[in-house]
């Protein structure tokens, strides 16, 4: 398939694959599940991952200086943002990102904002550190009082998801400056998980947090990967980056981080940040339709169910099913029932019972058939 028009492979194409969200459940099941698109990878990744195994090139990963230059040409094009590469940490995946540098740097307690994210809480209990959960607003904003008060109660790290998941949300410049005005305030650290930006919707605006000037430079951490935008997950690389003043801060990282991230992922990311936009402007646009798609087939199929934000970025909906009369667990039901498998709702924050996050990077026809199925047994 050409890199000019992406479109979601054949349901028997698909269940061919070998990822967990293939192999997770039954055949009878359609996996709206995890992060990982139903879209065929770009052709010069595919070129690079052949050429690797061609030359036997699958030792392990030693320098990989094509990386640093390959992101910061993407960032000044794709935001207008230089940013300095000094101090830059290959890792395996955000997730061991995160947790090594939470772990190097004794973080005791975290704020996360939920709903958000069910990685996020899965990694801290990695750790022994209190999760602090200062929710979104009604209006899915940040709780600017909230956060203060945390921050001033010792809470010395904050995990920012932008672009959020699950709701799909980019966070604008004056909300994300507050939150690195209040964090320097109190010498707290934002780990900024960047990892959907690539996937921003034309028409809006996203703004990396390191790009916000000296309050972020000072209190900013960015980890990200193309694991998410190019659909790279199981290769296996990602990236932490921080400017001078959180230089000390990685010089804790365990060497070993570097070297538990494949070669296969690392060289991947730096060909997909130099070659791979063409394919990632035409998925966007598939993503687009597809949202739109889900859109208009909830309100004919299930009017009841509410999308909580339209998404800005991102393959990921956060949807309200407490109308639907499902029960208790609702995310069981769906999956017990019409066998259809999404998020849970808890798994993204203890309050969230009634919602489920619906990955829809995929057909219009496997939309279509998950929300029938649902319906059925509404």
């Amino acid at each position: 398939m050409s890199d000019n028009r992406i479109g979601a492979e054949p349901l028997d194409v698909l269940r061919g694959r070998h990822s967990a969200k293939w192999r997770l459940y039954p055949d009878d099941v359609i996996p709206l599940f995890v992060a990982e698109m139903d879209y065929p990878i770009a052709e010069p990744l595919k070129r690079t991952l052949t050429d690797f195994v061609n030359s036997n090139d699958l030792g392990y990963l030693g320098a990989i200086p094509e990386i640093a230059p390959a992101f910061t040409s993407f960032a000044e094009q794709r935001w207008g943002w230089t940013p300095d590469t000094s101090h830059m940490r290959v890792a395996a995946d955000v997730g061991v990102a995160t947790v090594e540098y939470l772990r190097a740097n004794k973080a005791e307690s975290v704020i996360v904002t939920s709903p958000v994210y069910s990685g996020f809480w899965s990694w801290l209990k990695e750790l022994d550190v209190d999760i602090v959960d200062v929710p979104l607003t009604d209006s899915f904003d940040m709780d600017f009082a909230g956060i203060e008060k945390a921050f001033a109660g010792g809470v010395k790290h904050f995990l920012l998801c932008n672009p959020h998941n699950p709701l799909g949300k980019v966070f604008g410049r004056a909300e994300l400056l507050a939150l690195a005005e209040l964090a320097d305030k109190f010498g707290a650290t934002v780990i900024a998980d960047e990892i959907h930006a690539p996937l921003t919707f034309p028409g809006t605006e996203f703004v990396p947090y390191l790009s916000l000037g000296p309050a972020a430079e000072r209190t900013g951490v960015l980890v990200t990967s193309t694991s998410k935008s190019w659909n790279l997950a199981g290769l296996k690389a990602a990236f932490l980056l921080a400017y001078e003043d959180k230089a000390a801060t990685f010089d804790k990282l365990p060497a070993s981080m570097h070297y538990r991230a494949s070669i296969l992922g690392a060289f991947s990311m730096a060909t997909a940040y130099t070659e791979g936009v063409p394919w990632l402007d035409s998925t966007i646009d598939t993503i687009i339709e597809a949202r739109d798609h889900l859109e208009t087939e909830l309100a004919r199929v299930l009017p009841d169910a509410k999308i909580e934000w339209v998404p800005d970025a991102g393959y990921l909906a956060w949807i309200d099913v407490s109308a639907l009369g499902l029960g208790e667990n609702p995310h069981e039901r769906i999956l017990a029932d019409a066998k259809v498998a999404f998020v849970a709702g808890t798994n993204c924050g203890p309050d969230y019972v009634n919602h489920v996050r619906i990955n829809f990077a995929t057909s219009h026809d496997i939309i279509t058939e998950a929300l029938e199925r649902i319906a059925a047994i509404v």
